[in-house]
């Protein structure tokens, strides 16, 4: 099993309402919940570790989650409030504006999450859970108790406007990273982390030198490239499609990076350290197919795994 340890809220995503005006369609959201539901699509078996609030929302939210097949025995069952990010695309590009004060998911604390189900091989950790206190630290220390022996992806998914101590956040980040066997993250993820990084390239080098076995940076329309230890540097195109808005892109291709190295056999620590570079572009390949339907729908909607035998316009 895959758990997607994060955050679980609802995307307000534009949607004028009957007689014009502006109006917002609530709609599932959050990098984590957005993960676990393309790795259910997809087939894989796949749990969700958070928050989740008792209102409607908190509801709405558990229901689309049990539709694509995500266990929710990791969940964390409270009376406070969900999270609210309100969208606006400029160019299908999302801007955030994140409701987030006193919320089931920021609040959390270690004591409040159910035991791991033990059938859990694979933990992955991302969004904006790692930088809003106090719950980043629950995400913390969660690795830090339960990553041994696990496969561990961490996907910075870095909101700088949530970032409130920067310092902090980035011993707690870098120690979480230091950890981790997979990183994945935006290009303009890698240039906030590496403003000094003169390239890609440099930049990823960087990261490999904390520890993982594979980095992959995506690059939106211009693909996504996987670096490894021994120098290894792989570039897969993105498919061309009709965007819609890039709204989840990034949490689509975690799960279908994840998808393709489980169904591979190679989701272990040790076939990560053995990954060769056939091994990684097929991988790779399969995340920017999945992530290029999801783009080219409204919302985050990944792909169940049926759709992708079917043909898709390019």
């Amino acid at each position: 099993m895959i758990l997607c340890c994060g955050e679980a809220l609802i995307d307000m995503i534009p949607a004028p309402p009957i007689g014009g005006g502006r109006g917002f369609l609530p709609q599932p959201g959050g990098g984590a919940l957005n993960t676990a539901i393309a790795l259910g699509r997809l087939g894989q078996s796949v749990g969700l570790v958070t928050a989740l609030s008792s209102d409607m929302f908190g509801q709405q939210l558990a229901e689309a989650l049990t539709a694509s097949q995500v266990d929710l025995s990791g969940v964390a069952r409270v009376d406070r409030p969900t999270t609210l990010a309100f969208v606006r695309l400029r160019d299908g590009q999302p801007e955030y504006a994140f409701y987030d004060e006193n919320s089931a998911g920021r609040m959390l604390g270690a004591a409040e999450l159910p035991p791991l189900p033990e059938a859990a091989k694979t933990l992955c950790f991302g969004g904006i859970s790692l930088a809003c206190e106090p719950g980043a630290d629950a995400y913390a220390d969660l690795l830090s108790r339960h990553g041994a022996g696990r496969v561990v992806l961490i996907d910075p998914n870095i909101r700088p406007a949530l970032v409130e101590d920067e310092a902090r956040y980035r011993t707690r980040l870098t120690a979480m990273m230091a950890r981790a066997d997979i990183l994945r993250l935006s290009d303009e993820d890698l240039g906030w982390l590496y403003p000094e990084a003169p390239d890609l390239h440099s930049g990823a080098r960087a990261l490999l030198a904390l520890g993982p076995t594979l980095v992959v940076v995506t690059r939106g329309a211009a693909g996504a490239a996987g670096y490894l230890p021994d120098g290894t540097e792989i570039s897969v195109p993105a498919p061309q499609v009709t965007v819609a808005d890039t709204v989840g892109a990034g949490d689509t291709f975690i799960a279908g990076l994840l998808a393709a190295l489980s169904d591979q056999g190679l989701l272990t620590a040790a076939s990560l350290a053995r990954l060769d570079p056939e091994q990684l572009t097929a991988a790779m390949t399969h995340a920017a197919r999945v992530a290029a339907i999801a783009v080219s729908r409204a919302g985050s909607n990944p792909p169940w795994a049926h759709e992708l035998a079917m043909p898709h316009p390019m």
